[in-house]
């Protein structure tokens, strides 16, 4: 009986035995070959690479709803299957924070009731002005930005510029549209600060590094990596509390905070105005300066004219003083 397909079974038999045995070398010449390919004409690979792309991906979407839809069938059976228990656990929390409410009723009303009999008066309202940073006009010698808001804005010199982090600096210049912004890493930047642990008192110098020292701390200071660093209050420059940095390093030379901002990173900031007169304001700044006219004697309104009040003269012993003119006309 005469077999079929004999010629071509003796002549495709070797070549099959032989595509088995060397299947892995040709694979290593067929990727061997693309990676020439892709370096000598980079434009066709990506182009291949695109047309795969866009043909799988239809296959791709096909696959992967049988899969998607079967993952949302198993949430709805585990969600049924544990619906008991996640009710329970919502009865439970909602017994709590009804809890807390009834508590915090409590406290407020006796805050309000201790707050009228110690007579509290209330800080000023805080007034918020968000601005964006249109340039930053720091260098290596010198950190600032700017900010599109100014005075026609409400923005003042001296007011606190912060960001959803915590202080970011102080306004250095107020213009009409636009105002420069000193920041804390500055070398001109001095900030009154308290360590919140420890309540350690010092002043934040910033000195054009990303991370500004702690100095005129006191010899038992405790400060650890890890505080956090607030404003302290003092001079008048920013309420108390403004969160600042955490204390990064400390060394026997040196405290270093890391600010809680990254400068490259400033898009949106808020100009806030506690209602403070501040350390820069114009008005204190021009009282605290001594008066021009050194030779006028203040005389104090409480003493009558004539009770301890010496004219001055080129020497202690004038002859022309009242007293003495007093004298001559008695004698």
């Amino acid at each position: 009986m005469a077999q079929h397909g004999g010629p071509q079974q003796r002549i495709f038999s070797p070549l099959r035995t032989a595509l088995h045995r060397f299947a892995f070398i040709l694979l290593i010449l067929s990727a061997f070959g693309l990676m020439l390919l892709g370096k000598a004409d980079t434009v066709l690979i990506e182009r291949i690479r695109a047309a795969s792309a866009d043909l799988v991906s239809p296959v791709m979407n096909v696959i992967s709803r049988p899969a998607a839809s079967i993952n949302e069938l198993t949430d709805k059976i585990y969600n049924l299957a544990h619906l008991y228990e996640e009710n329970e656990r919502l009865r439970r929390e909602n017994q709590q924070l009804l809890a807390w409410q009834q508590a915090a009723r409590n406290l407020s009303h006796e805050n309000a009731r201790l707050r009228d009999l110690a007579s509290y008066t209330s800080p000023p309202a805080l007034h918020l002005v968000t601005s964006r940073v249109i340039a930053d006009m720091g260098g290596a010698y010198a950190h600032s930005v700017m900010i599109s808001a100014g005075s026609r804005d409400g923005v003042a010199k001296g007011q606190a510029v912060i960001s959803d982090e915590g202080l970011i600096g102080r306004v250095a210049e107020a213009g009409y549209q636009a105002s420069r912004v000193l920041l804390i890493t500055d070398i001109n930047s001095r900030v009154p600060v308290v360590v919140e642990n420890s309540r350690d008192r010092a002043f934040l110098s910033g000195d054009n590094t990303n991370r500004p020292l702690l100095t005129f701390l006191t010899a038992d200071a405790a400060v650890a990596p890890g505080d956090r660093i607030l404003t302290s209050g003092h001079g008048g420059a920013f309420p108390p509390g403004i969160p600042i940095g955490v204390v990064s390093s400390v060394s026997e030379n040196a405290v270093r905070v890391a600010p809680m901002f990254r400068r490259h990173q400033l898009e949106y900031l808020r100009v806030a105005d506690y209602g403070l007169q501040g350390i820069l304001s114009e008005d204190r700044i021009r009282q605290s300066q001594p008066s021009n006219d050194a030779n006028i004697t203040e005389v104090s309104p409480d003493l009558p004219d004539g009770v301890g009040i010496v004219p001055a003269g080129p020497t202690g012993n004038d002859s022309t003083s009242p007293s003495t003119n007093a004298a001559g006309e008695a004698q």
